[in-house]
């Protein structure tokens, strides 16, 4: 009996506001077989350091959080007075 546990980043969305949603998986598998499963979400605004992301997620966060969506995020979130 071989357990492994294996996390991987399945779900990368960008939504309107220039958000970057991450949803990694953790896998627990029994011999091959996935026995158990959780997930786990968070967002990488614009402006938030990504360096310590997924290859995938850095890529899209470089081509997405442009100078232009960062200012327009911090000017939405001002304005929204948080």
């Amino acid at each position: 009996m071989a357990l492994e546990k294996i996390e991987i980043v399945d779900r990368i969305e960008v939504i309107e506001n220039g958000c970057v949603q991450v949803r990694t998986k953790t896998a627990i598998k029994e011999d091959g077989v996935e026995i158990s499963s959780k997930f786990h979400r968070h967002v990488v605004a614009p402006g938030d350091d990504y360096s310590a992301e997924d290859a995938r997620v850095q890529a899209i966060c470089a081509a997405t959080h442009t100078s232009e969506a960062i200012a327009a995020y911090k000017a939405a979130i001002a304005a929204q007075g948080v």
